[in-house]
């Protein structure tokens, strides 16, 4: 059996940094930003980081490559670039604490999730080095270079305020509902028994086998789920527009009803998924109702700076059809037994 990076005196840093790494990655998923007195720079803490997690980039590339090849790093080579590297994520670390909440904890969340991806994805190429066959440039440690600098590139891309945070998780809810929606529609479509592909025609012809396809109450009960799922998926896509043109980061109050904005937004989309879930075959009547019910409040919120008097109008039509689908449902799931 091949001896691997753990057993040179190079790899002894290594060991530690890894320790380090871990810990430094836990703090950062669980600590709390640095609130301050004094007047947040925005642009420079973006420039802060970027630069922060560049050099993190660097210097990760740096340690792969001198394990990559032999001569393999001395005692003293691997203490100076463990060194560096771990100088690089404290700085990375240390810029995140900086941002405070007052400017935005969804756009804090993104950051935060970020940068602890870098963590992870350091720790994990340090893992793959000291596990990889001695003197040799495994293709699990190039996977691993990788993963850290399109973490470290990732930074670039983030949104830059809260407001663009918000939209972005929007999308991604928005992206959910519009999935369920097209699973949904397409499963109806394709035939009066959705398992028809996998079950024989003995089975087809079964009565025993209900539980496999939609009946004539089942179908009933689609309508309204879809209405609201169509609604909660229009809410959504309302709520991005309002955000895009009337949302604001120039005050804590403004910035704050965004991020209530974004966690009322989020409650929406695995309750649209659950309730889709729960329509197939056999469709479970109770949980239906439990999932549906939970949209009405959701779709309906709307107490926030972003939605001006002109948007009432399409506030209260989405409002009107989610209590008629609602109320269709409801009467629908108490029905059968």
């Amino acid at each position: 059996m091949s001896a691997d990076n753990s057993c040179s005196d190079g790899s002894i840093p290594l060991r530690n940094l890894l320790n380090s790494v871990r810990c430094i990655r836990d703090r950062v998923k669980d600590g709390e930003s640095n609130e301050s007195d004094g007047e947040f720079n925005l642009p420079n803490f973006w420039d802060t980081l970027t630069q922060a997690a560049k050099a993190t980039s660097q210097e990760a590339t740096k340690l792969s490559l001198a394990f990559s090849k032999p001569p393999l790093p001395s005692l003293q080579d691997g203490e100076r670039l463990a060194e560096s590297i771990q100088k690089t994520i404290l700085a990375l670390s240390t810029v995140y604490y900086w941002f405070p909440k007052s400017q935005g904890i969804t756009l804090r969340r993104i950051i935060r999730d970020a940068t602890a991806e870098v963590l992870d994805g350091v720790a994990q190429l340090i893992d793959v080095i000291l596990t990889s066959p001695l003197q040799s440039l495994s293709q699990e440690q190039l996977v691993s270079t990788g993963g850290v600098w399109s973490s470290c590139d990732h930074f670039a891309h983030l949104p830059k305020d809260n407001q663009e945070a918000v939209l972005s998780m929007l999308a991604s809810y928005t992206g959910v509902v519009k999935d369920a929606i097209e699973e949904m529609e397409q499963a109806q479509t394709e035939s009066q028994d959705p398992f028809s592909d996998v079950l024989d025609d003995e089975e087809l012809n079964s009565r025993g086998n209900q539980d496999t396809y939609w009946s004539e109450s089942d179908r009933q009960l689609l309508a309204p789920c879809q209405g609201l799922m169509k609604a909660s998926a229009a809410c959504l896509r309302k709520l991005s527009a309002a955000v895009r043109s009337n949302g604001k980061v120039d005050s804590p109050e403004s910035i704050a009803q965004l991020d209530d904005l974004a966690d009322i937004a989020k409650d929406i989309s695995p309750s649209v998924d659950d309730l889709a879930l729960s329509l197939y075959p056999p469709v479970d009547y109770s949980t239906a109702f439990v999932f549906h019910s939970s949209l009405c409040p959701t779709s309906r919120n709307r107490a926030s700076h972003v939605c001006l008097e002109a948007d009432q109008s399409w506030v209260e039509f989405l409002g009107g059809a989610v209590e008629h689908n609602l109320q269709k449902a409801k009467a629908l799931t108490q029905g059968p037994s």
